[in-house]
């Protein structure tokens, strides 16, 4: 069994659309099924992160449904924790999230989070262990600022084609990744078709343990993209938390 945290979080973002992303959290663990808890966001994300630190099981796969990308970091950090070098974080985003409190335009920490997992973010949300970039491998990521630039050009990061043979995932979706889905706060074009994602999720899944699931930023606004996710959340952790023949 696997278990799906809700965590409702909408504080770190600074979309028009972000108190909307209440409502896709819930929308996002309804259809995840599984062992469901829901944490109540706390006065500021320090408290937020400390109370999904708290109900994250000791092992055994989870899936987070969000809330903006801030929701991720506490998962994470629990699987690097638990797994160490072994883990390659997937990040499924338009955005790379490497953003410092200093070279962020907005100052909203869901466009710091994979940042701050890597060890420089806000002082009290960094984690005790932190990524190494190597560990982090991007799909269609195509929107960045430019200091994310830069820092992703002078970076050596993950190369999804070339993961170690014993390595384990943590795969992360912000489904702004996807093309033509418009129900998040800042929707990019060119994104990837579901079937994609579908198709390169299933890849890794059979050929490594996933033992986390992401998804987040979805803030509802069209049926057309909430009928979308009716079929594509179910697939996405069935694939991600059903043991494969390796």
């Amino acid at each position: 069994m696997y278990t799906v945290i809700e965590v409702p979080q909408w504080q770190g973002s600074r979309s028009p659309k972000a108190p909307k992303l209440v409502e896709g959290a819930a929308r996002v663990a309804a259809l995840a099924g599984g062992e469901h808890v829901r944490v109540t966001t706390g006065e500021t994300l320090a408290e937020t992160a400390a109370r999904v630190r708290a109900v994250l099981p000791g092992d055994g796969p989870t899936v987070t449904a969000g809330g903006d990308c801030g929701v991720e970091l506490e998962p994470i950090a629990r699987a690097v924790r638990l797994h160490g070098d072994r883990l390659t974080v997937v990040w499924f985003d338009a955005h790379g999230d490497l953003n410092s409190p200093e070279s962020s335009p907005s100052g909203a920490f869901h466009g710091m989070v994979l940042r701050t997992l890597l060890g420089e973010g806000p002082p009290d949300l960094v984690p005790s262990t932190p990524l190494h970039p190597s560990q982090v491998a991007f799909s269609g990521v195509r929107s960045l600022d430019p200091a994310e630039a830069d820092f992703l050009d002078r970076t050596r990061w993950g190369d999804l084609a070339d993961l170690r043979d014993d390595a384990v995932l943590y795969v992360h979706i912000d489904l702004d990744v996807l093309d033509g889905f418009t129900s998040v706060g800042y929707p990019e074009p060119d994104g990837l078709p579901a079937a994609e994602l579908l198709s390169q999720v299933e890849h890794l899944a059979s050929r490594h343990q996933v033992v986390g699931l992401g998804i987040t930023e979805y803030a509802p606004t069209t049926p057309a993209d909430d009928a979308l996710l009716t079929t594509l959340v179910p697939e996405l952790v069935r694939l991600c938390t059903t043991p494969h023949p390796r």
